[in-house]
């Protein structure tokens, strides 16, 4: 886990650096902190799905 950890951090350094670089300024962060914001949400929405769509078919299985 803590490599894992260590690998986020660095891209997400790199994606920052590069986003600021292009902006020229610190707005560039901003637009990274919404994108991370971004996958963030994608990302429960797809674990949710997932939850919600095995406890459907659990449950269908169960109508006669």
């Amino acid at each position: 886990m803590q490599t894992i950890w260590v690998t986020v951090n660095y891209l997400a350094d790199r994606a920052r650096s590069r986003v600021r670089r292009i902006a020229g300024s610190e707005a560039g962060a901003l637009t990274l902190e919404w994108i991370i914001i971004a996958v963030a949400l994608v990302a429960a929405g797809a674990i949710a799905a997932g939850l919600f769509n095995a406890a459907i078919r659990t449950e269908a299985r169960k109508l006669p």
